[in-house]
């Protein structure tokens, strides 16, 4: 009976990491298609998101029968939470990639403002987080997971930063209004794929050390 249930733990966090190289793509390309301006790329990513979903659906289901038919204690039911959660957060990083693609759409097309590198730079620094708390996840690496909370403060700041410089270059040039308003939208997205990253990362050190992180900051929505 143990050693089944560890084989159902084991296809339920392979599940799971499947669904992160999903999304960790999806996001990849959503940056890529802003640096590139490519419509089409972005286009994918905005009508994309039904694989996404249906990998919620499936780890949720597997989590669930876990928890009902096998009563997991300890570690193992730490695990299974913290999957559940990490599941979660997958989804919303694919719902946010959809709406970071259609404001690619909506800003390709008009002429490109200074701000846009940098926020090119913070997409970097989003899917960096995501890649290295999945990777951290997937090999309970509690100290990978550390330095993705450490990362944190400098989504933050530079999400601050970009929203500032935007809001000037709107009272100075209201011509770039459109441009601005769709910079500061995708900004706000990608601190948010930054801050679901933490939560992975929290998860993790949870199913490893036991130590719930989670009001060390503000819950994400």
């Amino acid at each position: 009976m143990e050693r089944h249930f560890h084989e159902e733990l084991r296809l339920i966090t392979d599940r799971l990491s499947a669904m992160g190289v999903l999304v960790e793509s999806r996001v990849r390309d959503v940056v890529t298609a802003l640096e590139g301006r490519q419509a089409e790329l972005a286009g994918r990513v905005a009508t994309g998101d039904a694989d996404v979903n249906a990998f919620e659906l499936e780890v949720d289901d597997l989590c669930l029968k876990a928890l009902a038919l096998q009563n997991p204690v300890g570690s193992d039911l730490r695990l299974v939470r913290s999957v559940m959660k990490a599941n979660i957060d997958l989804e919303r990083v694919g719902d946010q990639a959809v709406n970071l693609a259609h404001a690619v759409i909506n800003l390709i097309g008009r002429p490109p403002l200074d701000a846009e590198p940098d926020v090119i730079a913070l997409g970097a620094v989003a899917v960096n987080m995501l890649h290295d708390s999945l990777t951290a996840f997937d090999e309970q690496d509690v100290v990978r997971a550390q330095l993705v909370l450490e990362r944190d403060d400098q989504a933050d700041c530079m999400r601050d930063a970009l929203f500032q410089r935007l809001l000037a270059q709107m009272r100075t040039d209201p011509e770039t209004v459109p441009q601005s308003q769709s910079l500061i939208s995708i900004s706000r997205g990608l601190e948010r794929i930054a801050d679901h990253a933490t939560n992975i990362a929290e998860d993790l050190i949870f199913v490893v050390d036991g130590r719930d992180l989670r009001h060390k900051r503000g819950d994400v929505a």
